[in-house]
Protein backbone atom coordinates (compact mmCIF):
# COMPACT_ATOMS: atom_id res chain seq x y z
CA UNK A 1 0.00 0.00 0.00
CA UNK A 2 3.22 1.99 1.03
CA UNK A 3 4.39 1.87 -2.40
CA UNK A 4 1.22 2.76 -4.74
CA UNK A 5 1.05 5.76 -2.61
CA UNK A 6 4.60 6.93 -3.42
CA UNK A 7 3.94 5.64 -6.88
CA UNK A 8 1.30 7.98 -7.68
CA UNK A 9 3.52 10.77 -5.66
CA UNK A 10 6.28 10.67 -8.52
CA UNK A 11 3.51 10.26 -11.14
CA UNK A 12 2.08 13.85 -9.82
CA UNK A 13 5.39 15.91 -9.34
CA UNK A 14 6.54 14.45 -13.16
CA UNK A 15 2.75 15.43 -14.09
CA UNK A 16 3.56 18.61 -12.74
CA UNK A 17 6.81 19.53 -14.22
CA UNK A 18 5.80 18.43 -17.29
CA UNK A 19 3.17 20.78 -17.40
CA UNK A 20 5.15 23.02 -16.46
CA UNK A 21 7.82 22.30 -19.75
CA UNK A 22 4.96 22.32 -22.21
CA UNK A 23 4.14 25.71 -20.53
CA UNK A 24 7.25 27.32 -21.11
CA UNK A 25 8.04 25.64 -24.88
CA UNK A 26 4.11 27.13 -25.62
CA UNK A 27 5.63 30.36 -24.39
CA UNK A 28 8.33 30.03 -26.46
CA UNK A 29 6.69 29.68 -29.55
CA UNK A 30 3.96 32.12 -28.94
CA UNK A 31 6.49 34.73 -28.50
CA UNK A 32 7.62 33.78 -31.94
CA UNK A 33 3.85 33.90 -33.62
CA UNK A 34 2.96 36.79 -31.61
CA UNK A 35 0.00 35.44 -30.56
CA UNK A 36 -2.49 38.05 -29.26
CA UNK A 37 -2.03 38.44 -25.77
CA UNK A 38 -6.06 39.06 -25.19
CA UNK A 39 -7.08 35.51 -26.39
CA UNK A 40 -7.68 33.28 -22.66
CA UNK A 41 -5.43 30.43 -24.23
CA UNK A 42 -2.58 32.16 -23.78
CA UNK A 43 -3.45 34.40 -20.97
CA UNK A 44 -3.48 30.86 -19.14
CA UNK A 45 -0.08 30.03 -20.92
CA UNK A 46 1.35 33.42 -19.46
CA UNK A 47 0.15 32.67 -16.01
CA UNK A 48 1.80 29.50 -15.66
CA UNK A 49 4.93 30.42 -17.52
CA UNK A 50 5.47 33.88 -15.86
CA UNK A 51 6.08 33.16 -12.55
CA UNK A 52 8.79 30.86 -13.93
CA UNK A 53 10.38 33.31 -15.68
CA UNK A 54 10.45 36.43 -14.08
CA UNK A 55 13.36 35.94 -11.79
CA UNK A 56 15.47 34.90 -14.65
CA UNK A 57 14.92 37.64 -16.94
CA UNK A 58 16.33 39.73 -14.29
CA UNK A 59 20.07 37.87 -14.80
CA UNK A 60 21.81 39.03 -18.12
CA UNK A 61 20.69 36.57 -20.48
CA UNK A 62 19.79 38.39 -23.88
CA UNK A 63 22.36 38.03 -26.52
CA UNK A 64 21.70 39.51 -30.05
CA UNK A 65 18.11 39.26 -29.15
CA UNK A 66 17.54 36.07 -27.63
CA UNK A 67 16.50 35.29 -24.44
CA UNK A 68 18.04 32.70 -22.82
CA UNK A 69 16.37 32.60 -19.72
CA UNK A 70 13.57 29.61 -21.09
CA UNK A 71 16.74 27.61 -21.23
CA UNK A 72 17.73 28.56 -17.82
CA UNK A 73 14.33 27.54 -16.51
CA UNK A 74 14.39 24.17 -18.09
CA UNK A 75 17.75 23.46 -16.51
CA UNK A 76 16.31 24.64 -12.91
CA UNK A 77 13.04 22.72 -13.29
CA UNK A 78 15.02 19.48 -14.63
CA UNK A 79 17.07 19.58 -11.58
CA UNK A 80 14.70 20.33 -9.16
CA UNK A 81 12.18 17.65 -11.01
CA UNK A 82 15.11 15.11 -10.32
CA UNK A 83 15.93 16.28 -6.82
CA UNK A 84 12.40 15.87 -5.83
CA UNK A 85 11.70 12.09 -7.17
CA UNK A 86 14.93 11.33 -5.29
CA UNK A 87 14.02 12.54 -2.04
CA UNK A 88 10.56 10.82 -2.41
CA UNK A 89 12.64 7.58 -3.66
CA UNK A 90 14.68 7.81 -0.29
CA UNK A 91 11.78 8.69 2.10
CA UNK A 92 10.10 5.46 0.17
CA UNK A 93 13.60 3.62 1.17
CA UNK A 94 13.01 4.54 4.85
CA UNK A 95 9.64 2.50 4.91
CA UNK A 96 10.88 -0.69 3.43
Amino acid sequence: MVGIFFDSLIWLVNTIFFILYIAIIARIVLSWVGADSYNSIVQIVYSISEPLLAPFRRLPLQFGGLDFSPLLVFFVLKLLNGFIVRAIFYIYSLFN
